[in-house]
């Protein structure tokens, strides 16, 4: 346990050394809040849009959030890997679960900073523009999101163990747009229907996205809440297998 934790403080002083960890973790989707809020104020009444409201975009602009998380686990990842500093700790008594835990904690407390983050300047935002948004939900919403997060980092490390610094922040991108379009980040997968929801619930960024706003809304139903996130958590838990797994395969090519 000692070793994960050290190895989770130096992780987390590698990335507070990165002035982009701010900026795309923490600044980019206060941002977007803004900026799309400002959208949603010059969109007449008449149209019936929603989507831009504050309650409806403080969740979908978390789940936007935590893709950046998982951009920044596959950097530090192959970064390690691209130097010696993997190859020089994997001679240490450290094990494979070490690394692992010790790359995955450091991102889910970014993540859980950059949710309470997203949601005081969502609160700041629904009292200016006159929206309703509750404490207790947004709240509960920041516990919701740990699947989330978690899922995110798993991507993120298995694609910085399986690809080099140019690949991996490649892949990452299409994951964020993909995560963006189908997750109905920045509109409403359910009010266009058709084959589009039908993709987008065979992908775990929609339900990512569904759980974040039932939480805000305090809509705790069967089938806006408690589903997506047994959902999520399921996509996490096999992530974070699947890249522990593959980290530890890694590794032990390298020793050999």
């Amino acid at each position: 346990m000692k070793r994960t934790i050290s190895f989770t403080k130096r992780n987390l002083i590698e990335m507070s050394r990165d002035v982009l960890s701010y900026i795309f973790c923490i600044a980019f989707p206060i941002v977007m809040l803004i900026i799309m809020s400002i959208v949603n104020s010059s969109i007449p009444k008449e149209a019936g849009m929603s989507i831009f409201r504050i309650d409806n975009l403080a969740g979908g602009v978390a789940i936007f959030g935590h893709t950046f998380v998982m951009l920044f686990t596959a950097l530090n990842v192959t970064k390690d890997r691209s130097g010696s500093f993997l190859i020089r700790m994997f001679a240490s008594p450290m094990k494979s679960s070490d690394f692992t835990n010790g790359y995955i904690f450091p991102m889910l407390i970014v993540a859980l900073v950059q949710a309470l983050i997203t949601f005081a300047a969502s609160f700041i935002i629904s009292l200016i523009t006159g929206y309703d948004l509750k404490i207790s939900g947004l709240l509960i919403a920041v516990l919701a999101l740990i699947p989330s997060s978690l899922m995110f980092t798993a991507i993120g490390m298995i694609f910085g163990t399986l690809f080099n610094e140019k690949a991996s922040p490649g892949l990452c991108s299409i994951i964020i747009s993909l995560g963006s379009f189908v997750g109905g980040i920045w509109y409403d997968v359910d009010g266009v229907g058709g084959i589009m929801q039908k993709i987008s619930k065979f992908t775990p960024f929609y339900y990512a996205t569904k759980t974040a706003r039932a939480a805000i809304d305090l809509n705790f139903k069967m089938n806006d809440f408690i589903i997506p996130l047994l959902v999520v958590t399921g996509f996490a838990i096999l992530l974070t297998i699947l890249a522990c797994f593959v980290f530890g395969r890694k590794m032990r090519a390298d020793l050999a």
